[in-house]
């Protein structure tokens, strides 16, 4: 089950750089390669990177809770010391 938390994540990491360019050069990366906001390939695309986010957006919690949860069985980290 490893695999769907990778792949949101790049499918993420695509709609964030899409929407960076958007924003920063008005240039649409993801309809410039796969034909047109329209074009088919294109709102796959779209659609993967929002179910990606919903995704993220459930598996959120589970993996926080599993971050502290490890955090208390491993002990400080070099974070955590004084200064």
């Amino acid at each position: 089950m490893k695999r769907w938390p990778r792949i949101a994540s790049v499918l993420l990491i695509v709609g964030g750089l899409n929407w960076g360019l958007m924003g920063f050069f008005q240039y649409d990366l993801v309809a410039a390669i796969f034909g047109g906001q329209a074009g088919v390939l294109s709102r796959i695309i779209y659609s993967l990177v929002g179910l990606s986010a919903v995704y993220q957006i459930f598996d959120f919690p589970t993996r926080y809770k599993k971050d502290v949860q490890t955090k208390d069985v491993i002990g400080p980290t070099r974070f955590d010391r004084a200064a």
